[in-house]
């Protein structure tokens, strides 16, 4: 496709999500944008979360990881189930039980305005490193394939890029996001099916049961892995991984449950919550199934592209066609900006709710804080992928960077842990500290693992080690009871 094509395509897929933003975003207000007037229907924000939970990153690494790592992140997303069953009938009964608009106001209710506090900022901090990794990424694909053709610098491209998610969003909020996720995740699920049959039609494979049949004869779709427990695929690691990774990165999350409390009552939103946990499951089985059939394909055509590069160089190639390149550069702009502009909006309501406190403000300059608060977000949101670029020439380091704004999910795994299972009381002014100290000793921890454990490698349940220690500090720090 001709830069001019990629940049006609991209032009009329926002004209789509500003046309959306519209037409759901005529109620300029804040209960629209924050709560979506608690009326979304739980089916529209159960398919939405799909493109949200995967982003631009899965879209890309969880089919070219299939030819090193075989079947074994299946694992992680049978984890993942059990996290999201957690969430339905632990988490969500609470959030609706206060009628949270920010989950993070529990931490006030129950302890006080410090942990209130510090949880609000581990969030801000996470999800803005997150947000600008991500639209960091996207931003690179598209000055390579396009604004580099038109002499048109990076900074401009970036811009442009959060502009176009802030020009959709900065009237209905969350409740257009509920609308325009499930077109993003439509166009994600229909590249990565266009894509499979141009994949099986090359490969000889006709039909459904010739695929399923080419898949499971495979060794690549070999999925539980328990031999080595020092294997970072072993079953029990990826299993206990995927679940707290579901539980803090989606039911501790303010961006993910947000879409959620947007439900009319707590049972639409359980519905939504299980029936997308089990639907998950399959799309992860469908990327998956691609991965295979890509390392399958680029080994017949003696491709040489690894890993992250294996999709997009595929999907780019003149003899795959027009129509499989459209899709797939519309599915990985979907799978992006689907948990990109989610965000933006996340971002906006935890600084207005949980930082600047908007309900104490006159409620004639509510909406126009809010309003203020989301350029805020935005150009916040621009300084941070520039400093990325700046700072960081080498994408990988930043991908380490991403990966360490993971630790400030610990902190949240044990304070709402110690809230919900515990009645202790503790002293509010001392939690920042351990909120500080839990990360710095798992980080030494992880680094040291394989002189301290005798060679076991820990991986993602350092998530879990990071959370016990928090935990443990607020235990130290509990007030004696009367």
């Amino acid at each position: 496709m001709s830069p001019t094509s990629i940049l006609l395509l991209i032009g009329a897929y926002f004209i789509v999500l500003i046309l959306i933003s519209y037409f759901t975003g005529k109620e300029d207000s804040n209960d629209a944008f924050f709560k979506a007037n608690k009326s979304a229907p739980w089916y529209l924000v159960a398919f939405g979360m799909i493109g949200a939970s995967l982003s631009g990153v899965t879209f890309i690494s969880v089919p070219g990881a299939v030819e090193t790592k075989q079947f074994g992140y299946l694992q992680v997303v049978f984890g993942y189930f059990f996290g999201y069953l957690v969430i339905a009938y632990v988490l969500l009964p609470l959030y609706y039980k206060l009628n949270l608009i920010s989950i993070y106001t529990y931490l006030k209710d129950r302890f006080g305005n410090v942990s209130y506090k510090t949880g609000s900022i581990a969030f801000l901090i996470s999800r803005t490193v997150g947000a600008a990794f991500r639209l960091f990424l996207v931003a690179k694909v598209l000055q390579l394939l396009v604004f580099n053709q038109f002499g048109v610098p990076f900074f401009i491209t970036v811009i442009i890029t959060i502009a176009l998610i802030w020009l959709y969003t900065f009237k209905g909020g969350i409740k257009t996001i509920i609308f325009t996720d499930t077109l993003q995740t439509l166009f994600m699920l229909i590249s990565v099916v266009v894509t499979i049959i141009f994949l099986a039609s090359a490969l000889d494979l006709n039909g459904i049961s010739e695929i399923y049949s080419n898949v499971k004869q495979s060794p690549l779709s070999k999925t539980f892995f328990f031999d080595d427990v020092n294997d970072a695929q072993y079953f029990v690691k990826s299993f206990l991984a995927g679940m707290f990774i579901t539980i803090t990165m989606t039911g501790l999350d303010q961006d993910m449950m947000q879409k959620n409390l947007t439900c009319k009552n707590l049972k639409e939103a359980q519905k939504n919550m299980v029936s997308f946990s089990v639907v998950l499951i399959f799309v992860n089985i469908l990327f998956l199934a691609l991965g295979l059939l890509l390392t399958q394909y680029a080994q017949q055509h003696g491709i040489t592209a690894k890993k992250d590069d294996l999709f997009p160089t595929i999907a780019m190639l003149p003899e795959i066609g027009v129509l499989t390149s459209a899709f797939f550069l519309l599915g990985l702009i979907a799978a992006a900006y689907s948990s990109a502009d989610s965000a933006l909006t996340s971002l906006t309501t935890s600084f207005c709710i949980d930082i600047i406190e908007l309900d104490k403000k006159p409620i004639e300059q509510q909406k126009k804080v809010r309003k203020t608060t989301h350029v805020f977000v935005s150009i916040l949101l621009v300084v941070v992928i520039l400093l990325f670029d700046l700072i960081f020439k080498d994408v990988s380091v930043i991908w380490e960077l991403f990966k360490a704004a993971g630790y400030t999910y610990g902190p949240l795994l044990g304070l709402f842990a110690f809230g919900i299972f515990t009645k202790a009381h503790i002293k509010d002014k001392y939690v920042w500290i351990i909120a500080i100290i839990a990360p710095i000793v798992s980080y030494f921890i992880n680094a040291y693992s394989v002189d301290l454990l005798n060679g076991y490698q820990i991986g993602f349940e350092i998530l879990i080690i990071n959370g016990l220690l928090t935990f443990l500090g607020l235990i130290l720090i509990r007030r004696k009871q009367n």
